[in-house]
């Protein structure tokens, strides 16, 4: 069995197939995420990245294969149960609500979960300070680098165990790119376990702890970061080539 998919895992989904009326996606995927570590996806467009995802976060139903998390099975329970366990998705399309102000978008990532509200909002804005500044702003007059920072904080206001970012840094200047590295890095050092899919691979080296390469759907590649550098040239040609 690999290193990955021992028992004592926060996540393990082993034989993922998965896909859309008329086409298949996932080809038995096999995933494991440990407490507090951060698991890279990579691939090229069409890999089958975003539909891992979708699956895990239960938008997409799974045709077989298992997911447990925390010891219990979640394959096939609705979006809105997968949510309530502790696993937050931020989607590539950011899903917020462009008239409304930055300040309710946040107050609307802790409906379902509940919590100290004001507590959870403060402690987003001293996390992303351009936030605090911009509180009463409505959504749709910001950036896409602000847009993704009000994504994140709402998905912190879920408190998740297990957070789940689509192309983080996808479209951004590079100033925000930066930025939400950074970001991203703080979460990691808050020991927040993550799964990102993203394009941008000397950002992505830069805050995995292992990566898997996705190709048609398949695993092809696993590597711990943490065992010894990983070649990005190495990394682009097994994706591409």
């Amino acid at each position: 069995m690999p290193e990955d998919l021992l028992p004592n895992q926060l996540l393990t989904a082993r034989g993922l197939e998965a896909g859309y009326p008329g086409k298949q996606i996932l080809f038995g995927v096999d995933l494991a995420v440990a407490p507090a570590e951060v698991v890279v996806l990579l691939g090229a467009n069409g890999s089958g990245k975003s539909t891992a995802l979708n699956t895990l976060s239960g938008f997409v139903r799974p045709w077989a294969g298992s997911i447990r998390f925390e010891g219990a099975e979640i394959a096939g329970r609705p979006p809105h149960r997968i949510f309530r366990r502790g696993i937050v998705q931020v989607s590539q399309a950011r899903d917020l609500f462009p008239d409304l102000t930055v300040e309710d978008n946040l107050r609307l990532g802790a409906w379902a979960r509940g919590g100290a509200v004001d507590a959870l909002a403060e402690d987003v804005f001293r996390s992303f300070p351009r936030l605090a500044e911009r509180r009463r702003q409505m959504v749709r007059l910001m950036s896409g680098g602000e847009q993704q920072m009000v994504a994140i904080g709402r998905a912190l206001m879920g408190r998740p165990k297990l957070l789940l970012l689509d192309e983080p840094s996808g479209g951004l200047a590079p100033v925000f790119v930066k930025e939400i590295a950074a970001i991203i890095a703080e979460l990691k050092r808050r020991a927040i376990a993550m799964v990102i899919v993203e394009q941008n691979i000397k950002l992505a080296l830069s805050i995995a702890d292992r990566f898997l390469i996705l190709r048609d759907g398949r695993v092809t590649q696993r590597q711990d970061i943490r065992a010894g550098a990983a070649d990005e040239q190495d990394i682009v040609r097994s994706i591409y080539l």
